[in-house]
């Protein structure tokens, strides 16, 4: 049998971390771990698949980007800053899934032992500003960090934009999360948002919820941008934090896998076709600026 046609991967060590990082697969993480004496690596996301890598998959990896927006926009269709926005569906959904950069190659723009930056450029086309984008990730003793930003590089109009990443977290028995958030996007059969509301488990959520007791594919507003996640049997929990304006977060459990998704990001699920002044987040840069957004993963004492 011929070997499979695995894409370059670019990996980051620090003391027993190890990141690999695959920018051909939309500038995905492929893999983020802890190796410790002659056993197993203990994976702190879920890690890609030789068959995931091969198939430059990137709903396989263990992490990718969301730029310039997160998550879905009703039938890829807005009309912002003046431009209609239209793009092609994707992920067998009507809707226009993730942004743009989770399906295209990156490029190694530097790199050390440590540290890597990948960057892309896109045209404008069904989004109708051209943009460049980065990705910047540190690895020290006890984590990773990513700085993730956008250009707007069209001459005459601002971008409406918003950035995140897509985190797969391993989901065991007994698996906890705990955070912070105010409110929950309650969704339709199409998993876009109709109203906010407070469900009870808010209050179990902020302690550390069992994940085994839900079903959820939410955007959350007020969110506390601190997160915990703990399996039992580990010595190490995993907290993810970020700083504003990563104000969202979403959490994807879906019941029976082995997997579940925790992200930040700064805009819920459609931002751009709901009404003015609700909580949506999003923001606009202007002609030839920038905007940034920064996130952590940290092992910390279970």
């Amino acid at each position: 049998m011929a070997p499979m046609d695995v894409p370059e991967l670019v990996e980051l060590r620090c003391g027993t971390l190890c990141l690999r990082l695959a920018p051909e697969v939309g500038g995905s993480v492929a893999a983020f771990f802890s190796e410790e004496g002659a056993g197993e690596p203990m994976h702190w996301l879920r890690p890609a698949s030789a068959q995931a890598l091969a198939a430059r998959d990137p709903l396989g990896m263990a992490s990718f980007p969301l730029v310039p927006w997160c998550n879905r926009l009703r039938d890829g269709r807005a009309l912002a800053q003046g431009r209609q926005i239209a793009l092609p569906p994707n992920h067998n959904s009507p809707h226009t899934l993730h942004g743009l950069g989770w399906r295209l190659p990156w490029q190694v723009q530097a790199q050390s032992t440590q540290h890597v930056r990948l960057g892309l450029q896109v045209p404008a086309a069904g989004w109708p500003w051209a943009f460049s984008a980065w990705q910047d990730y540190w690895l020290d003793d006890d984590g990773l960090r990513c700085d993730m930003g956008l250009r707007n590089e069209d001459g005459a109009c601002p971008m409406p934009f918003g950035l995140g990443h897509h985190p797969y977290f391993p989901h065991f028995p007994g698996t906890r999360l705990a955070t912070g958030v105010q409110q929950m996007w309650a969704s339709d059969a199409e998993l876009l948002p109709t109203q906010l509301v407070q469900p009870d488990f808010l209050p179990q959520l902020r302690e550390g919820l069992l994940l085994s007791e839900v079903d959820l594919d939410n955007n959350f507003t007020g969110w506390s941008r601190h997160c915990r996640i703990s399996w039992p049997g580990r010595r190490q929990a995993l907290v993810l934090s970020a700083e504003p304006p990563m104000d969202y977060f979403i959490l994807y459990c879906p019941q029976g896998a082995d997997h579940f998704c925790a992200e930040p990001v700064s805009n819920c699920t459609d931002w751009l076709n709901l009404p003015p002044g609700r909580k949506a987040g999003g923001g606009v840069v202007q002609p030839g600026e920038s905007a940034t957004v920064h996130w952590r993963l940290q092992l910390v004492p279970a």
